[in-house]
């Protein structure tokens, strides 16, 4: 079938499957998973923290990490918000240019 045929809400079905299918085929789920807890982002927030502020206290750094952390996802989220109002636009733009090419062509056609 055409990708371009196939509508949002079927594709997220269908990689929802993909997803349930390749769970069931996996005995060790730690293992799994293993290499993205480890490359958690909350030691990158330390870490950031740390090196910002290096005589602070080990719960001044855990503040700070906090923040640094709330700050990132909020900045993904704003980026996310943006590309989906981009994308409206585009979406209602080719609508707006598909029913003006619609109704120019059938202004020719009843010439």
């Amino acid at each position: 079938m055409r990708e371009d045929l196939v509508n949002t809400d079927e594709r997220s079905m269908r990689m929802r499957i993909a997803s349930y299918k390749s769970w069931a085929n996996t005995v060790d789920r730690p293992a799994r998973t293993a290499a993205a807890r480890k490359a958690s982002h909350h030691d990158r927030f330390v870490k950031q923290a740390r090196e910002m502020h290096p005589n602070a206290t080990d719960a001044q750094v855990a503040k700070a990490a906090e923040a640094l952390k709330k700050a990132h996802y909020t900045e993904l989220a704003a980026r996310s918000a943006a590309t989906r109002r981009i994308k409206s636009r585009l979406k209602a733009e080719a609508k707006a240019e598909r029913i003006a090419r619609e109704l120019a062509e059938a202004d020719d056609s009843a010439a």
